[in-house]
């Protein structure tokens, strides 16, 4: 599952993003290349480090499903163009699961 997603100058803070593949689950990657489903724990990537780091996520890719960039304060916090996308990731469906609408 991919989609055309917005390039990100090399020097724009990025995250690495993706679903856990045994549960669908977000993920985020940490600062030690791990994967967290809080998004307080968003490391945040740029030049050559975020390509490496982006790189490493796509060896995984039998824990994790489609990661890809999203554009994040120097701090870690969710920005840019998707932020409306990338914050219902983060802060789960709009709807509660289970609810008849």
């Amino acid at each position: 599952m991919t989609s055309v997603r917005p390039k990100l100058k090399p020097e724009t803070p990025k995250a690495i993003t993706a679903w856990r593949t045994r549960t669908g689950q977000n993920v985020w990657m940490t600062a030690d290349r791990g994967w967290s489903e809080d998004p307080a724990d968003i490391a945040a990537f740029t030049g050559d480090e975020a390509e490496e780091a982006l790189a490493h996520a796509k060896t995984q890719e039998g824990n994790v499903t489609d990661p890809y960039f999203m554009e994040v304060t120097a701090d870690g916090k969710i920005a840019g163009r998707e932020t409306l996308r990338e914050s219902i990731r983060a802060n789960g469906p709009t709807v509660p699961y289970g609810i008849i609408v």
